[in-house]
Formats: structure tokens, sequence, C-alpha cells
């Protein structure tokens, strides 16, 4: 098969890339390779040797229709990522996000190109299931920063305030993004959704959970926080871990999200229709224990927890991979020990 990975030099999109060349299939990257994302490549961008890589702009309409002439599936990667800065970063989320989505399918339907992989996200959905004792099954309510200042981190019951307890999210919970990346990335879904009904074609969206591995970006404001962590531990800094550490997460190394994308490229498309899937390993962890592990498996300095917050950032958020397990037959492979400790020494992309 023919596939287009847009984004295809980036963190994710390079592993899939691979995954893709490996089992066999032709394949095409389409990349802006933007000064804010990537460093210089005097010597060819790494990990793409021997891949027909375009320089182009998903938001640029020729660029796309050049980069799909004779493809047969389109997984796209391209992003911009992190829950951002502030709300000035909204246009730059939008445009690339959204804009260059609603671009790649519009000439897709041009070029009678019907089968996509789209790269979205556990942010959709906001903070994780709750359970009241009293109330069964409720919505979390906002957090706010009155209780966030005095180190209430626990979002409380919506209607008579006790503490929940939290569970996994299937695919079918109803999307409650909390940031202007959540919200773009569910734009993205809603696009594919629509795109899916209006041509006939399947979409597939991976909602990606905590992603980990090598050649993760270095530390920048937009990076995840398992490269936000080594990038301190590298410099000799302590990890500084937000909240009280008890945040609930599931990490999932980058070599199970490629494999994701590869079975869902390979698995019979959704007819006219997108269809959703959790990618994450099923066992959470919480981010104070992944600073713990990573800096263990470094050598040193211990985390230190400090009681700051995000606005943005929720809470727990944990999914249940059954879905994707049961018809894209994927399961993670990667044990979080396992994991941890390749990353602690793992190459990290160079800053740009």
């Amino acid at each position: 098969m023919r596939v287009l990975i847009t984004g295809g030099a980036g963190f994710i999109g390079s592993h899939v890339v691979a995954a893709c060349a490996t089992a066999g299939h032709e394949v095409r990257v389409l990349d802006a390779l933007l000064p804010a994302v990537h460093p210089a490549y005097p010597g060819g961008v790494p990990n793409l040797t021997g891949v027909d890589l375009l320089v182009g702009d998903v938001r640029d309409r020729d660029a796309v229709d050049r980069a799909l002439d004779g493809v047969e599936a389109v997984c796209h990667q391209a992003a911009m990522v992190g829950l951002g800065v502030d709300v000035q970063d909204m246009p730059d989320y939008a445009g690339i996000n959204d804009l260059g989505t609603a671009v790649l399918l519009a000439a897709m339907a041009r070029a009678d190109v019907g089968r996509l992989v789209l790269a979205s996200s556990m942010v959709v959905y906001g903070e994780s299931r709750y359970e009241c004792a009293e109330h069964g099954v409720v919505p979390a309510a906002p957090r706010r920063r009155a209780d966030l200042d005095d180190g209430r981190f626990e979002p409380p019951c919506p209607v008579c305030g006790r503490q929940l307890s939290w569970g996994a999210v299937g695919e079918d919970t109803p999307p409650d993004p909390r940031n202007t990346y959540a919200a773009t990335k569910l734009a993205q879904e809603h696009l594919a959704a629509s795109w899916a009904r209006s041509t006939g074609g399947g979409a597939v969206a991976l909602r990606y959970h905590n992603v980990y591995g090598p050649h993760m970006p270095r530390d920048t404001p937009y990076a995840g926080v398992a490269s936000i962590f080594r990038s301190a531990l590298e410099s000799g800094r302590a990890p500084r871990v937000f909240e009280d550490g008890g945040q609930q997460r599931d990490f999932v190394h980058v070599t199970d999200v490629a494999q994701a994308n590869l079975r869902a490229l390979e698995a019979e498309p959704p007819d006219g229709a997108l269809r959703a899937y959790n990618v994450a390993s099923g066992v959470p962890h919480t981010v104070g224990d992944m600073a713990a592990a990573l800096a263990e498996a470094f050598g040193g300095p211990a985390p230190v927890v400090t009681g700051e917050y995000r606005i943005g950032d929720v809470r727990h958020v944990v999914a249940a991979p059954a879905r994707a397990q049961d018809e894209l037959g994927y399961a993670a492979r990667v044990t979080f020990a396992d994991g941890m400790r390749q990353f602690a020494t793992a190459p990290l992309r160079p800053a740009p």
C-alpha cells in the first residue's frame, strides 16, 4: 500500500514511518519541518533515509495535492501538540490542527483517497470517568483555582461536593475538551467524520495517551511531561512534579503507538464513518511514579513535588483499551518498567 504520512519527520510520525516501511508499505512523508520544532538537518532528516520526503505545509493546497498523487491511504500525524503557553497560541493551534486537517480532507476527496488514520488524543475526554458514592457516575466539575491554590486537587462531585473515585474511559465517553489543544483535536475528529459521511471514506481516530520514547523532543513549553522530566535529569536538575504527583495517566511507548497506526492502516476501514480507538497500555501510573522511575533509571536526582499546577491540566485520565484489542488486534507490548529504563538513556531530538 502507498501511504502518505503527514508530520512523518516528527517524534511519533517517524516511528510510524519506520513501522510502515518495515511492514512493506511504500511510504511518502509530507512535513513542513517548521523551525520552531525541527533543528537544521545538514545530513538529512534522521530516520527518513530512503523515504520519499516532500517538504511542505499541510495547510498548503498545492503541496497536499502533490503529496497525495498515487496515494492509497493517509496517516495524519501533523499537528501542533501540548497544552500551549496561553490563549495567544489559539490561532496557531486552530490553523495547524484544524485548518490543516480541513485542507487535507478536501484534497483527499479530490484525489479519491478513501482511507484515513487520524492521530487524535486522550485530551478530548477532559477528565477521566468519575463516580460518586451517593450519585453514581457523574461528570467532574471544572477544577477551581481556589481549590488548587489550597492543594485540593481531586475534582469534587458536582452535586454534593464529595471526593470522587476515578475509573477508565471508553471511546463512547462524551468528550469534554478542557484546553485549546484538546478542542482542536476534537474538531479534527468532527472534520474527519464529516469527510467520511460525505465521501463514503473510512476514518480511524487513534486517541493517544501519554506517549514517550526515543527521539522525543527536548524540553519545550509544548513537550510532554516525560520529555520535560528527562531533560531536567540530563541537566542535573530534579524533575519538578506538579500538584501532589498523584495524577493518574497511561504512559504508552512510541513503538506501540506506531504499531497501532499500522494495524489501523491495514484493517478494513469503517464505511462512511469514523471509528475511535484508545491507544494506551491499559496499566495506569501516577505522574509521580513516572518521575521516580525515570530518575531511578537515570541515576538521580530524585523528583521534587512542587504543588504547582496548570489550570488547563486534568487530574486523572486513563483509558480502557479493549476496543483496539478486539477490533484491531492491537495491544501494547512495552511495559512501564522496561520503557522507563530504556527512555532514561534513549536519544532525544535536538532542540531547534
